[in-house]
């Protein structure tokens, strides 16, 4: 069985998205932020490693796009052999 890395990001974001809401409304009825503080934690919680991972995606992306680059510059270098014959 293979770990699915996207139905662990659409859990997270989903929780993250309901904790939120959670936390906003109870703030709202009952007029007390401190007393709602840790729910606001949990939905951070469950963000930050979506954060972090879309990071590593960009870097990851960059790096390729890089050496994408370097490649196509060192294959430019390189004179193309000639076809004609030397005597």
């Amino acid at each position: 069985m293979k770990f699915d890395k996207d139905l662990l990001r659409t859990v997270f974001f989903a929780v993250g998205v309901v904790a939120m809401v959670i936390g906003v409304y109870q703030t709202l009825l009952f007029n007390d932020l401190m007393r709602n503080y840790w729910i606001f934690m949990v939905a951070m919680a469950c963000w930050m490693p979506l954060l972090y991972w879309r990071q590593q995606e960009r870097l990851e992306a960059k790096i390729a796009e890089q050496k994408e680059k370097q490649a196509q510059q060192a294959r430019a270098k390189t004179p193309a052999k000639s076809t004609k014959k030397r005597r």
